[in-house]
C-alpha cells in the first residue's frame, strides 16, 4: 500500500510538472548574458546555441587581461563581430573572420571615427551605448552610434547570421578583417561572386596553430569589393598573406537591411560549405533566432526552478547557461573534423568537441553533465579518446585541436572516472578498457614533474614549478585511475595508483600544519601559508592544504584528527583575507584565506559535512552564494573558467555538491528555492523542495526522501537517477543534530603508507662544515641513511640524531614504519664552497627568491629554467649591486654573471652589467661592461651568463652592478609595472 501511495504521489507530481511548465515564461527570458562580462568574469553577451561551434559575438577590447573574451562592459567601442569566442578564460584567443558594418568612405584601421583627430572619415570601429544595446540565449542586438546601424546577431550550430540595418546611403559597407587579434600565421580570401566570399585564417596564440575555414553569403549582391593585402589594393579577386582585409559595398535604403550568413569549418573551405548548406538554407532572420530560442529552452529545462525572486531567476539561469557555452562543437555536417595531429579525421559513432578547461571544469561542471547531459558527457569522453589516438595523450587544456599544457594535472582520467563510476548511458566495459589505457598513459608520463612524482613520490621546488600543487593534484588523478582498476578488475594496478594517490602525505609539514614546498629533500624555508608563489598554482598553502578530495579522512588524522581538522577549516574562513607573496590577479573573492574566484577552494565549504558538522556547510554555502553571484555585469567574482564558475552555483543551489568527481555521492549544503526539480535524460525527475527557505532559513532542521526520514548529509548519484522528492525543512538556526552521524566519507582503503622523510640543512652550500637533521613524516617510522651515495636499505645506518658533514655529500633516507612498510628514497645534495670568498648584497632579493641564501651567487650551484626552484635570486624594480671579497689580492682575466629572462613572469636580462675593481674595497675602478644581447621581446625562458676574458689585472674587491630593466613597456600585459632581474652565480676567474 505504502508503494502504491508513493507511486501515485510521484505521478501526480509529474503531471501537475508538466502543467505548470506549460504556462511557464520560456526560461531564456531569465538569461541574461551580460552577466560576467564586467569585473574580471571574461564572459561574451553574443549569440552560440548550446555547446556550439560558433560564438557571434561583439569585440570591444583588443589586448589586456580582460579582453580574454573579445568583450568587455566598461567599454563604449565596438571593432566589430567576430565569430568565435572563449567563455570566461584567463588567457585570450579567437575571436576569428571580423565583420564590421560602416557607411561612408572606407577605411581598414581598427579605431574608432571619433576617437582620430583627423575627421569624421577615419577607423571602422563604432561608438556605442549600453541602453542601445541587448542580448539573450542566441541572440545579440546594438545600435553602432557613429553610423546609425542597427546590428543584430543569432546563429545555428555552425554558422553566423548577421542582420545590419543601414540608413539610407549609396555607401553601405560590410568590412571583413582577417588580422583581428592574434597573430597571422597565414590568410586567404577568394571573391566567388557578388553574393558569396570564402577563405580561411591560420593564427597563433594560445592555440599556436589555429585554423578557422569560412564561406560567407550576403543577401544582397554587392555593387563594389576590394581586397587589401599588405595595405595595397589587390589586382585579383582573391589574395593570400598576412595582412588581408576587404569591403563590400552596397546601396540601401532607410532601415534596408543587409544579411550576412558566415559558416566555420576547421577542415576546409568545402565543410564550411556544407555546414552552411545543411544548417542555414533560408534568410529567415527571426525564423533562426525563434530557433536559436527554442534550442536554448530545452536546454535550461533540464532543472526548473520555482519561487525564487526574478533576480534570483536570473543568477540561477544564466549560471546554467554559462554551462553550456563549453565545451564547443568541432566537427563539420559530414563528421569531419581536425585532429590533435592537425590531420583531418572522421568522427564515427560520437560528435567531437574543442575547448577543454580541465583543471578548472572537472571539479563542478562535468559533474553537473553527468547529472543532467550524459550524451553530451559521452561526447566528450569519446573525443578524449580521439585526442589520444590523434595526438598521442588524453587532453589537459585543449584548443581547437592544439594541446596547450596550461595549468597542471591530467584531469582528464577525473571525468572519465567520474562518468564511469556514475555509471552513464553508452560508456560499456570496452570503451572504460579504452579509456583505462589512456588514462594510465598520462600518469605514466616523464613531464611536468610527473618523473620525480613517481620516482621520489613528490615534486621538489627545484624540480618543477608549481610542485606542491602538481603533486596534490598527480595524487588525486592516481585515485581516480585506481577506481577505473578496482572497477575493471585489475588489481596490480588497483594497489599502484591507490599508493601514488597517498603521495600528498610526502608534502604535509606536520609543525607547520600546512601543505609546504620541499627542496633537496627538506622544507622549503622561508615559509609562510599566505605566500602566493610559484610552488602553488594560482593560490597559496592556505589554499591547497586542503585539497585531498580523495582521502579527507586521511587528511584529517594529518592535521590531528576531526576536531582540528574543523578548526583548521575555521581559521581558514575566519583568518586575515591578505595574502602575501606575488601579485595573483586569479585569487579574488577571498573570505579569509577561501578564494572563491578561483578553483582549488570550490569544495572547501563542503568539508565541514565530513567533519560532522553540516550545520557549519550550510552556512559557508549561503555566505558564498549570497556574497559572490550578482546578476550584474560584475556579478562573477573571478573568471567564469569555461563552466566551472557557474556549474559550482548551479550544484549549491540545488543543495548539494561533488566534492569527489569518482565517487558516487554528494556533499549536502544548503538548498536556495523553493523547489527546484532535475529533469534527467532517463524520463525521470528528482524534485528537491526546501519549505520555508529564507534569506534567513537556510539550515536544515529535517529531511525526508521519497516520504521517508533522511538524515544523512550527503546524496548518492544513484538516489538522484532513480527520480523522487527530497523535502528539506528549512529554519533560522543550526540543527546540530540532522546529518551529524551519517556523514559523507572519502577515505583510501588498505595497506598503511610511510611517508618519505625530510632531510634538513641549514642551506644546500657551506663553507665548513653543515648539520644535517631528518624526520619522518609518519608517526613512529624509523629512518635509515647512507652517506655516500648509495640506496640506503633497512640495513643502512639508522637515524638518531644529527650529524655533520664537512664535505660535498649526498646523503639518502628512507623510512620504515612497524609493519615493515617503506617509503621511497629522501635525496640531499650539499655543497661544500671550494674557496674563501664573502659576498656583500647592496640590494635587496625577494624572500620568495632568494637563491638559498647570501652565498647563493657564489656557491658554485647554478640555476635551471625552472627560475623558482630556489636557485635563483630575484630583484624587482632595482639594480642588483654586489661586492666579492677574495680575501687577498688576486689575479683576474675573466668576469662574468648568469641572468634568466621570461617575460611572460616579468623577468627580463639587465640593460647591462659593469665590473668594477678595488683594493681597499672603498675606491673602485670600472674595468668591463656588457650589454644584453637578449631580445626584450624574446618569449622563450633564456639562461645567458654576461662573461668575457679581460687581460690580468690584480684585485681583491670585484663590484657587479646590473642595470634595471626599468618600468614594464606597454606592449606587454605588465606595462608600467615593474621588472624583474634574476641573477644566479658570479663568475671570476
Amino acid at each position: 500500500m505504502k508503494t502504491l501511495l508513493l507511486t501515485c504521489a510521484l505521478l501526480l507530481l509529474q503531471l501537475q510538472a508538466a502543467a505548470q511548465t506549460k504556462n511557464r515564461p520560456l526560461l531564456t527570458h531569465y538569461v541574461d548574458p551580460f552577466i560576467g562580462t564586467g569585473g574580471h568574469g571574461h564572459t561574451f553577451p553574443g549569440a552560440s546555441l548550446p555547446f556550439g561551434m560558433v560564438q557571434l559575438s561583439p569585440d570591444t577590447r583588443l589586448t589586456g587581461w580582460d579582453s580574454c573574451a573579445g568583450y568587455h562592459y566598461s567599454d563604449n567601442i565596438i571593432y566589430g563581430f567576430s565569430h568565435t569566442h572563449l567563455s570566461g578564460t584567463g588567457i585570450p584567443d579567437y575571436g576569428d573572420i571580423l565583420l564590421m558594418p560602416t557607411v561612408g568612405d572606407i577605411s581598414y584601421e581598427p579605431t574608432s571615427k571619433s576617437s582620430i583627430a583627423g575627421g569624421p572619415d577615419n577607423g571602422y570601429a563604432s561608438r556605442f551605448s549600453h541602453q542601445n544595446e541587448s542580448a539573450r540565449p542566441g541572440y545579440y542586438s546594438v545600435r553602432l552610434d557613429d553610423d546609425n546601424i542597427l546590428v543584430e546577431l543569432t546563429a545555428t550550430k555552425r554558422v553566423g547570421l548577421h542582420r545590419y540595418s543601414f540608413p539610407a546611403t549609396q555607401r553601405a559597407n560590410i568590412i571583413l578583417d582577417l588580422t583581428h587579434r592574434d597573430k597571422v600565421l597565414d590568410s586567404y580570401l577568394r571573391i566567388v561572386d557578388s553574393t558569396h566570399i570564402e577563405g580561411f585564417r591560420r593564427s597563433e596564440g594560445w592555440a599556436k596553430d589555429q585554423i578557422v575555414y569560412f564561406v560567407a553569403e550576403f543577401s544582397r549582391p554587392f555593387v563594389q569589393s576590394d581586397i587589401m593585402l599588405d595595405q595595397k589594393v589587390a589586382s585579383s579577386s582573391e589574395a593570400k598573406g598576412t595582412d588581408l582585409k576587404a569591403s563590400f559595398q552596397f546601396s540601401t535604403m532607410a532601415g534596408a537591411a543587409v544579411l550576412a550568413k558566415v559558416a566555420l569549418s576547421a577542415v576546409s573551405i568545402e565543410g564550411a560549405r556544407k555546414n552552411l548548406a545543411a544548417e542555414l538554407d533560408n534568410w529567415d532572420f527571426n525564423r533562426v533566432r525563434g530557433d536559436a530560442d527554442r534550442s536554448w529552452n530545452a536546454e535550461l529545462g533540464k532543472i526548473e526552478a520555482r519561487g525564487g525572486t526574478e533576480s534570483q531567476l536570473k543568477t540561477f539561469y544564466t549560471a546554467l547557461y554559462h554551462t553550456m557555452l563549453a565545451p564547443n562543437l568541432f566537427m563539420d555536417v559530414d563528421n569531419k573534423y581536425r585532429g590533435r595531429d592537425f590531420q583531418t579525421h572522421t568522427a564515427v559513432g560520437f560528435n567531437n568537441y574543442t575547448v577543454f578547461s580541465l583543471w578548472d571544469t572537472f571539479r563542478a561542471a562535468h559533474p553537473l553533465y553527468n547529472l543532467i547531459d550524459q550524451k553530451h558527457s559521452l561526447d566528450f569522453i569519446k573525443t578524449f579518446l580521439a585526442q589520444y589516438a590523434d595526438g598521442g595523450r588524453l587532453p589537459v587544456w585543449e584548443l581547437a585541436g592544439n594541446e596547450t599544457d596550461t595549468m597542471i594535472g591530467y584531469h582528464a582520467v577525473s571525468v572519465i572516472a567520474d562518468a564511469a563510476v556514475k555509471d552513464i548511458k553508452g560508456f560499456d566495459d570496452a570503451l572504460r578498457e579504452q579509456a583505462f589505457v589512456a588514462m594510465k598513459q598520462s600518469a605514466e608520463l616523464g613531464h611536468y614533474g610527473l618523473d620525480s612524482y613517481t620516482k621520489q613520490g613528490y615534486i621538489g621546488a627545484e624540480q618543477e614549478r608549481e610542485s606542491v600543487s602538481r603533486t596534490l593534484e598527480y595524487a588525486y588523478d592516481d585515485w581516480c585511475i585506481a577506481q577505473m582498476a578496482k572497477a575493471l578488475g585489475h588489481p596490480a594496478d588497483y594497489d599502484r595508483y591507490l599508493r601514488r594517490a597517498q603521495s600528498y602525505k610526502n608534502v604535509f609539514d606536520s609543525e607547520s600544519g600546512f601543505m609546504r614546498p620541499r627542496a633537496n629533500a627538506g622544507w622549503l624555508a622561508p615559509f609562510d601559508p599566505r605566500e602566493v608563489d610559484f610552488n602553488f598554482t594560482e593560490a597559496n598553502s592556505w589554499q591547497y592544504s586542503f585539497f585531498v578530495p580523495q582521502d579527507i579522512s586521511g587528511l584529517m588524522e594529518l592535521m590531528g584528527g576531526r576536531q582540528q581538522f574543523v578548526r583548521k577549516l575555521d581559521e581558514l574562513f575566519t583568518i586575515e583575507s591578505r595574502t602575501t607573496g606575488r601579485q595573483q590577479a586569479d585569487i579574488t573573492g577571498l573570505m579569509g584565506q577561501y578564494a572563491h574566484g578561483n578553483e582549488p577552494s570550490h569544495h572547501m565549504a563542503y568539508l565541514y559535512d565530513y567533519g560532522n558538522q553540516p550545520w557549519q556547510t550550510q552556512a559557508r554555502v549561503r555566505q558564498i552564494v549570497d556574497g559572490f553571484y550578482k546578476p550584474t555585469p560584475d556579478g562573477l567574482i573571478g573568471n567564469e573558467d569555461c563552466g566551472q564558475m557557474s556549474a559550482w552555483y548551479v550544484l549549491s543551489v540545488a543543495g548539494f555538491y561533488s566534492v569527489t568527481p569518482g565517487s558516487n555521492i554528494y556533499a549536502i549544503g544548503s538548498p536556495f528555492f523553493p523547489e527546484l526539480r532535475f529533469n534527467l535524460e532517463n524520463r525521470k525527475s528528482f524534485v528537491i523542495r526546501a519549505r520555508n527557505v529564507s534569506q534567513r532559513n537556510v539550515y536544515i532542521q529535517s529531511a525526508t526522501l521519497n516520504g521517508r526520514p533522511y538524515d544523512k548529509s550527503f546524496l548518492s548519484h544513484a538516489d538522484i537517477m532513480a527520480g523522487g522528492l527530497l523535502v528539506f525543512q528549512m529554519g533560522p538556526k543550526p540543527n546540530v543534530n540532522w546529518g551529524a552521524k551519517q556523514v559523507p566519507v572519502s577515505q583510501i582503503p588498505g595497506a598503511a603508507f610511510v611517508a618519505v622523510p625530510a632531510i634538513s640543512a641549514y642551506g644546500k652550500a657551506f663553507k665548513d662544515f653543515l648539520q644535517v637533521r631528518m624526520a619522518s613524516l609518519t608517526k613512529n617510522a624509523e629512518v635509515h641513511f647512507t652517506t655516500d651515495g648509495s640506496e640506503p636499505t633497512l640495513r643502512a645506518q639508522r637515524y638518531t640524531r644529527p650529524f655533520v658533514v664537512d664535505r660535498s655529500t649526498t646523503v639518502k633516507a628512507i623510512a620504515m614504519d612497524g609493519t615493515g612498510q617503506t617509503s621511497q628514497i629522501a635525496t640531499a645534495n650539499y655543497v661544500r664552497i671550494p674557496h674563501s670568498w664573502t659576498l656583500k648584497l647592496l640590494s635587496k632579493y625577494s624572500s620568495q627568491y632568494n637563491g638559498g641564501g647570501d652565498l647563493a651567487l657564489i656557491d658554485g650551484i647554478r640555476g635551471t629554467t625552472n627560475w623558482s626552484g630556489g636557485a635563483w635570486q630575484g630583484y624587482q624594480g632595482q639594480d642588483f649591486v654586489a661586492v666579492i671579497d677574495l680575501g687577498k689580492n688576486e689575479s683576474v682575466s675573466q668576469l662574468g654573471a648568469g641572468f634568466l629572462q621570461d617575460i611572460g613572469s616579468w623577468i627580463w636580462m639587465p640593460r647591462e652589467v659593469e665590473f668594477e675593481f678595488s683594493s681597499d674595497g672603498q675606491s673602485f675602478t670600472k674595468v668591463l661592461s656588457i650589454p644584453s644581447e637578449v631580445e626584450e621581446r624574446n618569449s622563450n625562458v633564456v639562461i645567458k651568463d654576461f662573461v668575457k676574458t679581460i687581460l690580468p689585472q690584480t684585485t681583491r674587491y670585484i663590484r657587479v652592478k646590473a642595470r634595471s630593466p626599468g618600468k614594464i613597456a606597454a606592449w606587454h600585459e605588465g606595462s608600467g609595472g615593474d621588472g624583474w632581474i634574476f641573477v644566479d652565480e658570479i663568475i671570476i676567474n
